[in-house]
């Protein structure tokens, strides 16, 4: 599904109206499905007060349609017209002839008629501007969001739904105007806008929904950010027969671990196993194998030469290189340490050409490469590789910054740079690709934001890759399921306190969960 700005879309649906599917018929069809959203996720809708603020442009539009079938629905409505809308005025005057009540903030100065609706609604519907935000918001509108600002304060209980943005989110950058008040849901129309995943935006959007308004398909080709859905993840789900073993699914291999982090090595193992990996590996520090081993029972290891620090020594590069050809993917990097004698390990490893499997470059290999002059072009194997915003900071000479600021441009600028595949993680992770695609996760989750969660992504990554499916459909379907899983553990713990390890049994539930989604119809 194509993110796209307020302009794109502006040109999408000026092209849907030259192929015969005019903006009225958009504009019936979007306040249908707002209505309907609004009819399956309402417990008992007849009777139940609903209150919509209605601008003066395509977004009121949409607004008053959604009222018109709300009203036939049974639901309780109240219209306020938060600016003269005569383009409009037949239907809020059909809508009166049904008895919907309407008010007029010219006839509401002191907003009391407004203060009065609010109190009474169990349901407010945002739709003064939705993508037609320009310039910063004044009165009266400002003071029409105050105002609702306090009675979201007063009763949080009131669900807030906002047509395609939420107004006073600047739907192309993110920003946000003081007067935005943050929805529970937003129904964006047609596309996702590219503001409700950026912050602060992101923070005021409540769940992202996106609706289906009638547009024909194909007029969103040329753009190349899409957003992964559900679809998307289930369709390149590697196929598991019934006549499978071990070897069918694929054997990774998993350098990582040092004294000092030997749990970056377990959680990273038991994430490939967890994504369906036939086999993993783990190579490791002599010492750290047999620590590991107590908690990781199900991997086979390879111990390796280990430095007097205990991390990996140089001459380990080629005890990998030896056995690399047995396996289908490689992760490497995951809490291998920094010090000199990785860093030489590493170079062997990485950079003298030597005809390693399809793999994932993570964490401490990453600020390796990122020390290295020119590292890219030495490094040709095909590879994911998965900062996060740090290590992209090293890698990039760019500010964390710059980089939190522009991510989809950082990534796919860097991806086509360097001829690898970027995920760049964090809330909404983006993911590059070399051809200056880019694919993007709908999951923002504070709970991820806890040490060993990039690990566990990189294991299902190289677990995929040991599937044999393509390196675009790993990164797509990794990233998905890493997302899905942690809203999975977020909706039984809560948004704090997670731990890395809570990931790891939530992987093959969140692919059955894939498996058995409804197509919708």
């Amino acid at each position: 599904m194509k993110i796209v700005t307020p302009q794109q879309m502006r040109d999408i649906e000026d092209r849907s109206e030259e192929l015969g599917v005019s903006k009225d018929t958009l504009m019936e069809n979007a306040g249908q499905s707002i209505a309907k959203y609004l009819l399956n996720t309402t417990k008992n809708l007849v009777g139940t007060r609903v209150v919509l603020l209605v601008g003066q442009g395509n977004n009121g539009g949409d607004g008053i349609v959604a009222a018109t079938r709300l009203d036939q629905l049974g639901a309780k409505v109240e219209v306020y017209l938060c600016a003269a809308v005569p383009k409009y005025q037949a239907m809020t005057d059909l809508l009166q002839q049904r008895g919907v009540q309407v008010s007029r903030i010219q006839e509401d100065c002191d907003l009391s008629q407004l203060r009065e609706a609010l109190e009474l609604a169990e349901v407010v519907v945002d739709a003064v501007l939705g993508t037609g935000l320009s310039r910063a918001i004044k009165d009266p509108l400002s003071s029409i969001l105050f105002c609702l600002q306090e009675e979201r304060k007063r009763r949080p209980e009131v669900r807030l739904l906002a047509v395609d943005t939420p107004t006073g989110l600047d739907p192309a950058t993110g920003l946000v105007d003081p007067a935005c008040v943050a929805a529970d849901a937003t129904l964006t129309l047609g596309n996702p806008k590219s503001g409700l995943y950026r912050f602060p935006g992101a923070e005021f959007t409540g769940k992202v929904e996106v609706m289906d308004i009638g547009l024909p398909s194909g007029l969103d080709d040329d753009i190349r950010i899409d957003l992964i859905t559900p679809n998307d993840a289930r369709d390149v789900l590697p196929p598991r027969p019934l006549g499978g073993h071990k070897g069918t699914f694929g054997r990774t291999l998993v350098v990582a671990g040092s004294r000092h982090y030997v749990g970056a090595a377990y959680l990273a193992a038991t994430a490939a196993g967890r994504s369906g990996a036939g086999l993993v590996t783990v190579a490791t520090p002599s010492s750290v194998q047999m620590v590991l081993a107590s908690k990781a029972v199900e991997p086979t290891f390879l111990p390796l030469t280990e430095s007097t620090f205990g991390g990996l020594a140089p001459e380990a590069a080629n005890e990998v290189i030896k056995v690399a050809s047995d396996y289908e993917s490689l992760l490497i990097g995951c809490g291998l340490g920094r010090e000199p004698a990785t860093g030489d390990f590493l170079r062997r490893l990485l950079l003298e050409k030597v005809g390693l499997p399809p793999m994932v470059v993570d964490a401490d290999a990453l600020n390796f490469l990122a020390s290295t002059q020119s590292w890219e072009d030495h490094f040709s194997e095909l590879a994911i590789l998965t900062p996060h915003l740090g290590e992209m900071a090293r890698l990039t000479s760019l500010s964390v910054s710059e980089i939190s600021d522009n991510r989809i441009e950082v990534a796919q600028e860097y991806a086509h740079k360097w001829n690898k595949l970027v995920v760049l993680k964090g809330a909404f992770t983006v993911v590059g690709f070399p051809s200056g695609e880019v694919r993007q996760s709908p999951f923002a989750n504070p709970a991820m934001a806890t040490a060993g969660t990039g690990d566990v992504l990189g294991g299902v990554l190289s677990g995929l890759l040991a599937q044999e499916i393509s390196l675009n459909n790993a990164a797509t379907l990794g990233v998905y399921l890493h997302g899905l899983a942690g809203e999975r553990v977020r909706d039984k713990l809560g948004d704090a306190g997670m731990l890395a390890g809570d990931l790891l049994p939530e992987i093959p539930r969140a692919v059955k969960s894939l498996k058995h989604m409804q197509t919708p119809s």
